[in-house]
């Protein structure tokens, strides 16, 4: 599960590559408004992968293959329905994404015009989200390894020939990366028949076709919709607070995000295996399993984060200068640099929790957390540190990350002191 998410910021890493070591830096800063506009809207619907994780390895875990079927079909159904939806609502999406974030007028040009051809690969990018959470659901981190490692090098061979060899720019990132998308998916939907062929049980048209049957994914999914609109929310302020700062500081935040993205993504092994196992206990109704799963994930989190946090103060400076050749923002990504130091140490353990949380179906919890987070700790704090500038945005920053962990620690400890752990029914067939 590492080496799985671990390739996701992948594609992000080579595009700020690709397009950072252009001469004008306001290519970087279009792709990173742009990216930073389709992670919010794809994140967005992050629970069609969470959710169906969770749900799948319960069913799992109760032997109830019919179920497992009819999860696969009602996550692709949704996640089709949601993305043809974004496609036709991306005028006022993009357009209102592009006036709150108030770039410069080449940078907001250029990232309308990344984001104008983004959009087509929704439909495939909600679909892969529900096919690597049925993938994980059904205990297999394999075919998911193999969906983003083919994606990640496919996207990054035709970066390289669009911007290099056609002479594109941001546009031409956004190209590269739809292909890799319907790539992925057509390959993730092959790959399917390789559980599904051996799995018994049946899936019935009703399931599909009536809204009764989509019950459980509805009761899961909006929590974790309202959890995740959250988080991308302050993502979005992030980057449009360092927008307000400049073209240089955009770019260089713009850097150091990616750096966020490998943290969070590697930590994440840790917690989405979680997801899987504590989903199969919990469906078993395993509860002494269910705690040694924790407390070893818990050990081998902490020790990944420690690691991540050496990686960074060794090898920060020739991972910035990897990623821009623009002197200026080399520049900038080094001061404050320090941070994403300190980060995995202080945010290894909201990222674990999410996993509990998601494998126990626990995800009202996750959704209040979150929200006192964010708006009750990383708003407030931001106020408060405006007239440090960049690090006071920083500092605000980290302290989102501290409160989910706290804040999440202390309703895990409440519901095992309760013995409050309850298991979301099975989706219906």
């Amino acid at each position: 599960m590492i080496l799985s998410n671990i390739t996701v910021p992948l594609v992000g890493l080579v595009d700020t590559a690709v397009i950072g070591h252009l001469p004008d830096g306001h290519h970087l800063a279009a792709v990173a408004i742009g990216s930073m506009i389709f992670s919010i809207v794809y994140w967005a619907f992050g629970f069609l992968r969470m959710g169906t994780t969770g749900l799948t390895a319960q069913a799992l875990g109760a032997e109830d293959p019919t179920a497992n079927r009819t999860l696969l079909a009602q996550s692709l159904v949704m996640a089709t329905l949601i993305g043809l939806c974004i496609i036709m609502l991306q005028t006022p999406i993009i357009e209102l994404a592009l006036h709150w974030i108030a770039a410069e007028p080449l940078v907001t040009e250029e990232a309308r015009q990344y984001a104008s051809i983004r959009v087509y690969g929704a439909p495939a990018v909600l679909c892969n989200f529900a096919l690597l959470g049925w993938f994980l659901g059904n205990q297999n981190s394999k075919i998911p390894l193999l969906l983003l490692t083919v994606t990640n090098l496919l996207n990054m061979v035709l970066d390289i020939i669009a911007v290099y060899g056609l002479g594109m720019h941001a546009d031409g990132v956004a190209l590269a990366s739809v292909i890799a998308e319907y790539g992925s998916l057509l390959l993730g939907l092959y790959l399917c028949r390789s559980i599904l062929r051996p799995m018994s049980g049946q899936l019935l048209a009703a399931s599909l076709t009536q809204v009764r049957h989509y019950t459980a994914l509805f009761q899961v999914n909006r929590y974790l919709f309202i959890r995740t609109l959250a988080l991308l929310f302050s993502m979005a302020f992030f980057t449009a607070q360092g927008a307000r700062q400049g073209t240089d500081i955009l770019s260089a935040n713009a850097v150091l995000l990616n750096f966020i993205l490998l943290i969070s993504n590697g930590l994440d092994g840790f917690a989405h295996a979680t997801e899987a196992l504590i989903g199969k206990r919990s469906g078993r109704q395993d509860m002494t399993g269910f705690y040694r799963t924790v407390t070893t994930a818990a050990i081998w989190s902490a020790i990944t984060a420690l690691l991540f946090s050496l990686f960074f103060w060794v090898a920060g400076g020739w991972v910035i200068q990897l990623l821009t050749s623009i002197e200026n923002v080399q520049q900038q990504a080094m001061i404050y640099l320090p941070w994403l130091i300190i980060l995995p140490l202080i945010g290894v353990w909201s990222f674990l929790l999410d996993g509990i949380f998601i494998g126990a179906t626990q995800v009202k919890a996750m959704q209040n957390t979150m929200l006192f987070s964010v708006f009750c700790v990383f708003i407030p704090a931001w106020w408060l540190l405006q007239p440090l500038g960049n690090h006071g945005l920083w500092i605000a920053y980290l302290t989102l990350f501290l409160a989910r962990g706290i804040s999440g620690g202390w309703v895990f400890w409440q519901l095992s002191r309760k013995q409050q752990w309850q298991i979301t029914r099975k989706a219906s067939a």
